[in-house]
Parts: C-alpha cells; structure tokens; sequence
C-alpha cells in the first residue's frame, strides 16, 4: 500500500488507516485481532484508536476497552514496529473524569493511561477528540452558536495543551500532534499558536468526510492546504449508510444502528439516518451500477481523488466486511465518474 506522510511531520503512514472504535463492543478481541493481522500483512499500517472507545453508544464500563484490545495485539513479538498507533484524548464527556475537560495536567495523565493500555512506550499521532469551546461537527452544523466566548481563554488554553504535548514529544512518548473534529478557526489558531511558542505544529485533522458529508470541501481544505495538514476522514461510508444495509427500512442485526437502537438510543446514526441522506444513498447506489463499482469501494475510492491530503479511516464490524473494503484498494474512478458524483453532491447536498 502506498505511504505518505502526515502534513509537515516526519510520520509516515498508510494511506488508508484501519479505525478501532467498535473493538470490545461489536467487534469481539478475537475478530479484533483478525481484522489487525490482515490490515498489518496488505501494509495497511496506520491504526487509528482514542480513550473512549468503543463507541455506540459510549459506556463508561466500557471506556478504555478498544486501547487494551489493541494493546494486547501490538504486545505480541514484532507487532509494534509494524504500525503507526493514533489515539485521542476525549473532550467532556460524562463517561470519563466526570466530565471534566482536558488541560495541559489532564493530558499528561491521560497519555500515560493510553501507553499503558496500549503497552507500548510510544504513540504515533496524539489527538484532540474534539474542542473544548464546541463544534459544529456531530450534526451541530445546523444550529452551532459560537457567541460569548472569550478568545483569549481559547488561546490560553491552546498554549497549555501545546506545552503538554511538546514535553510528551521530548520525552518520547509522542510523535506528531493532531486535531479531531475542528473548524477552519481553530485549525488556524492551532497553527499560530504553535509558530508564536514553539510548540509541535498541526499535522492533521480528523474530521467526517463523505459523499454524503462534504463540509471540509471549502473552509477546511483551504486552511489544511495552506498549512500543510492532512485529513483523517473519519466516516467514509457515512456510519454505514452508503453500504446500503439500511434501505428500504432494513435494520441488520449487529450493525450500528441496531445495537445504538438496542441500548436505548434511537438508531439513527448519529443522525445521519434520514430520508434525504438514503434516497442521497440510493442515487449513489445507482451511479456505481451503472459505470461498473461495488458502492462501498467507490465511496472509499473516491476520497483518494481529492484535492487535498487526505487518508480515509475505514471501520469494519468484523473480518468479513474488511476483507469488502480490501477488494476495492487499488482502484481509481475516472474522471467522468468523479465529475458524476460532483452533478449527485449537488442535487443532494448536506442531506444531514
């Protein structure tokens, strides 16, 4: 598989990375385990994990579990030096630090509780799950409010998370820093502050990004281009929707969104399941037939063509749909079929 590097680090990964989050919940060690061995031997390196996995939904008996999963795995003889380990620090969330959000002490703490859980004594890209001040990531797009916030806290606290992190780099424990779930604001001032102390600079945001969720399009592959930060695109299948198993009312047993639905939650992906975003799915559905493409290898496929550093992070439940998602590596739509998804993205934009 080809390799490249993240932004203006010196970390060179995979260009496909293998996501974690439903390892010790969906997904049991042992299918865990398979799913790494097969990435690890088609040079699909890059593995991306975070504190609070696994999620869907998020427990706090379960908090942890996908790290120690993964740690088991890279404690075998000769596992480590085969990959790049990413995880992430959380933001507030009443399942970890009763809620407490992260600073610099915080994140101190927490990188040696994620080394521990991953036995190891190095982790690779260190990321923030989300920010502290919001977001308008999580479907928050449609009514984000960021009115009465005072940005020289904002800034205060960027300072203290960068002296964190550039002492956890000169101690070894970390390689590269990264962000998760940021805004073309706070990417910028991520970089500046960083240039003004000295601090580890950005080397990559890992943001949603799909067919079906293209908001990074404009502000944020403007601002990631400019300064040399790559795209993790979490979601490349918009949690599953663009596989298909959801339409016509289906509700598979095991996937997503049956396991959300049967642990009290809607079963609405987050809320990416709605009637614009599968009859979006649908007409995606229909293109790939006609010019010739299995739909989830297209959806992955596609996010290589973009104008922008870009790794997709694809999840899979278990070994059989992996080895789906390997099939289609490789593979490159034409620029017909690119400028056809382009015609579909506008006649079904934002369907969530």
């Amino acid at each position: 598989m080809k390799r490249v590097t993240l932004g203006g680090s010196n970390v060179e990964v995979s260009e496909i990375c293998l996501g974690t989050m439903t390892f010790g919940n969906q997904t049991d060690e042992a299918d865990a385990h398979a799913q790494l061995d097969r990435a690890a031997a088609i040079g699909m390196t890059f593995l991306d994990c975070a504190e609070m996995y696994p999620v869907n939904p998020v427990r706090a008996e379960t908090v942890g579990k996908s790290e120690e999963i993964l740690g088991r795995w890279l404690a075998r003889p000769g596992n480590r030096n085969r990959v790049e380990i990413a995880t992430k620090i959380t933001g507030p969330n009443a399942n970890l630090r009763d809620g407490k959000p992260y600073d610099g002490a915080i994140i101190r703490q927490a990188i040696d509780n994620s080394l521990s859980r991953l036995q190891t004594d190095r982790i690779d890209l260190y990321q923030l799950h989300w920010p502290l001040r919001g977001t308008w990531a999580f479907r928050r797009n449609w009514d984000f409010d960021s009115t009465g916030r005072s940005k020289q806290q904002v800034l205060d606290h960027m300072a203290d998370v960068l002296e964190a992190v550039t002492d956890a780099i000169g101690a070894g424990k970390l390689r590269a820093f990264g962000l998760s779930n940021e805004t073309a604001w706070g990417l910028t001032r991520w970089c500046d502050m960083a240039e003004r102390t000295g601090g580890p600079r950005v080397a990559s945001i890992q943001n949603e990004y799909s067919l079906l969720y293209r908001l990074y399009d404009t502000d944020l592959a403007e601002t990631a281009n400019a300064e040399e930060v790559t795209l993790l695109a979490y979601s490349p299948l918009a949690a599953g929707l663009l596989s298909g198993k959801y339409r016509d009312g289906a509700m598979p047993a095991g996937s997503r969104a049956a396991v959300d639905r049967a642990h009290g939650g809607p079963g609405l992906l987050g809320g990416r399941k709605t009637e614009r975003a599968l009859e979006a799915v649908s007409a995606y559905h229909e293109l790939a037939a006609e010019h010739g493409w299995d739909p989830v290898h297209l959806a992955i496929a596609w996010q290589l063509t973009r104008p922008f550093r870009n790794i997709p992070i694809i999840g899979a439940t278990d070994i059989e749909q992996l080895e789906h998602g390997i099939a289609g590596f490789g593979k490159t739509p034409s620029e017909e079929l690119c400028k056809a998804i382009d015609d579909l993205h506008r006649q079904h934009g934002l369907p969530y």
